[in-house]
């Protein structure tokens, strides 16, 4: 499906007759950081009717009892409670105060039925844990921000969980990355609503971009710092770090389990437990990110550039590329390159034998976006597809995609995963 389109809600859940469409209820906790917490108020709660914007009803709702504290000791008071969330025919939770704190069983229940009666529930950033909470995300893809996308897969394992997009409609269950993807969620339900024409004059209003997609700014992937903050303690994080230490060598998932001191089937089991991710499709996605920033920072070719990451020939660094960012390795570079005329360029070759300099300690850990692929080496396992709540199985669905790395032609209606 076009990226331009809105997913259509399940057509047997009506709205209840009590809610009205144009009513937004947001749903704030103490503990939520303020940024987050005034996008949809910013977006849905003043009127710009002058701008051609159509007006929506804003209810600022407590999803507990007050104070309601915030970003640097401010303490917030809203005009109603959860009780208000039944006129909502939208419903946004913009953040959630800790992913490792479970959301209050009320709020779950609010939400739950808000659904039920054919609500749109909306998750911004760390939202999506309380959505999930709810068991609204369950067999769904979503996103969050990337540096808690695999603790909610982990701790979520029915939920697909897709950190690489800025934002995922999924009907009537939708989620954004963080922080400033709220915005282009927000105004995604607004183009939805009442059209292009109603989004654009808000999102000049509010001077930003009205519309961050994969066909006009690409995707700048922080996922290579996104490993659960779990890890640091476990023992398998030696192993990890070693991997991403000798990604220039060819090893294969037995290498790290014999270094683990465990069978392939106890070290997959261990690694998948702590991360969300299998192995093979962990390992991949590092060597598709390490040809990544060669491309980007060194001239070697792509044949240097597929040895020095680990990859048996070429034409498996070729084919792992495209399927994960859709385009070849040749193409990504040329598009990178002119993005970057001016002092942008690359460098000429890098002087360490993993062709770029060694990351500090704490920046070791390496990505966990899991692509439905499989390692072209020597392992038994080879081109058997990997299934995990961390990979991309998205359905045909609009998906925002962020900011950052080259845009390539491919991309533009390519097939989440």
């Amino acid at each position: 499906m076009s990226q331009d389109s809105a997913a259509v809600p399940d057509p047997a859940r009506k709205l209840a007759a009590r809610r009205r469409r144009e009513i937004v209820a947001v749903l704030l906790f103490s503990g939520g950081p303020i940024f987050e917490s005034s996008i949809p108020l910013s977006v849905f709660g003043i009127d710009r009717q002058d701008a051609g914007v159509p007006r929506y009803r804003l209810l600022v709702c407590a999803g507990e009892d007050a104070p309601l504290r915030t970003t640097g000791g401010l303490e917030l008071s809203a005009p109603y409670g959860l009780e208000a969330i039944a006129r909502a025919g939208t419903v946004v939770v913009p953040a959630w105060r800790s992913i490792t704190q479970a959301p209050p069983p009320a709020a779950l229940d609010a939400l739950r039925r808000a659904h039920e009666e054919g609500a749109r529930i909306v998750g911004l950033c760390t939202g999506a844990f309380v959505l999930a909470a709810a068991g609204l995300l369950d067999g769904r893809p979503a996103t969050t921000h990337w540096m808690y996308a695999p603790t909610l897969a982990k701790r979520y394992p029915s939920v697909h969980v897709d950190p690489r997009e800025l934002f995922v409609d999924d009907g009537d269950v939708l989620t954004s990355a963080g922080t400033a993807a709220g915005i282009d969620l927000c105004l995604h339900i607004v183009r939805s609503d009442h059209g292009a024409d109603a989004a654009n004059a808000l999102a000049r209003r509010l001077v930003v971009p009205p519309r961050r997609t994969a066909a006009d700014l690409g995707h700048q992937r922080y996922l290579d710092r996104s490993l659960p903050e779990e890890i640091g303690a476990d023992p398998l994080a030696e192993v990890v770090a070693w991997a991403l230490e000798h990604l220039h060598e060819q090893f294969d998932v037995e290498t790290l389990a014999a270094r683990a001191y465990m069978s392939r089937r106890t070290f997959d089991r261990r690694f998948r437990s702590l991360t969300g991710s299998a192995p093979l499709q962990w390992l991949i996605t590092q060597r598709v990110l390490q040809a990544q920033r060669l491309l980007e920072t060194s001239d070697y070719s792509v044949d240097e550039v597929a040895g020095r990451c680990g990859f048996r020939s070429p034409v498996a660094l070729r084919g792992h590329f495209r399927r994960q960012l859709g385009a070849s390795p040749a193409a990504y570079r040329a598009a990178y390159r002119a993005r970057r005329p001016q002092g942008g360029a690359p460098e000429g070759g890098l002087r360490t034998e993993r062709g770029e300099r060694a990351a500090p300690m704490g920046d070791r850990f390496a990505a966990l976006a899991n692509p439905a692929a499989a390692l072209a080496t020597a392992d038994p396992e080879a081109g058997k597809p990997q299934s995990d709540a961390y990979a991309a199985r998205l359905p045909e669905a609009p998906v925002g995609r962020g900011t950052g790395r080259p845009v390539l032609p491919s991309q533009r209606e390519r097939p989440v995963g």
